[in-house]
């Protein structure tokens, strides 16, 4: 007696393959209990707030780059970093910020640290926002390709919507946003 395979590309561990156009493979993506625990939406518990933030962030680290700081401000800059890092964690999901705290050191001793340590942590905390909003974002893409391949796959193969450039959705080229106009530039 043998076993029958599934008739879907869905493997036994929750996933399924994600084709590429051309019939390479793109990835994997969890379905079901597995799509459930790396839905993106609950790594960010305050989303807005994480947004300012980062803003907030970014902004500091062009004026860190732009000037140059005294004593005072280099102490003022230091009690920003931590406790924007502090406020960040307040937002995030217990996973990100056990991650945070792993790579955000704190600032060593009383006296207020240099430029150059104030620039490389704040360009440190920048890399990882923008690290954590671009992996929230393939998240998002890969979530919307499995559900059109359920899709299609309850109409009986037919496609579930016309492939828009490089196989996303309709209107959403690449490097566009959700009105379908181009877009550059950093996320945060």
């Amino acid at each position: 007696m043998s076993e029958a395979s599934p008739s879907t590309n869905e493997e036994k561990d929750g996933t399924v393959l994600v084709v590429g156009p051309d019939g390479s493979p793109l990835g994997t993506v969890a379905t079901g209990d597995a799509a459930e625990a790396e839905d993106p939406s609950r790594l960010i518990e305050q989303p807005a707030k994480v947004m300012r933030i980062g803003s907030m962030i970014k902004q500091l680290l062009e004026e860190v780059k732009a000037a140059p700081l005294d004593e005072a401000s280099r102490g003022r800059l230091r009690e920003i970093h931590q406790r924007s890092i502090a406020e960040l964690e307040d937002g995030l999901a217990p996973e990100l910020r056990e991650e945070l705290e792993r790579l955000s050191l704190p600032f060593e001793g009383d006296t207020p640290p240099s430029d150059a340590e104030l620039r490389i942590a704040q360009a440190q905390l920048v890399g990882w926002l923008e690290g954590l909003f671009h992996g929230i974002q393939a998240a998002l893409v890969a979530q919307q390709m499995a559900a059109r391949l359920q899709l299609e796959q309850m109409r009986g193969g037919r496609p579930a919507l016309p492939a828009g450039p490089g196989g996303l959705p309709p209107g959403m080229a690449p490097n566009a946003d959700a009105t379908g106009h181009g877009r550059t530039g950093q996320y945060l």
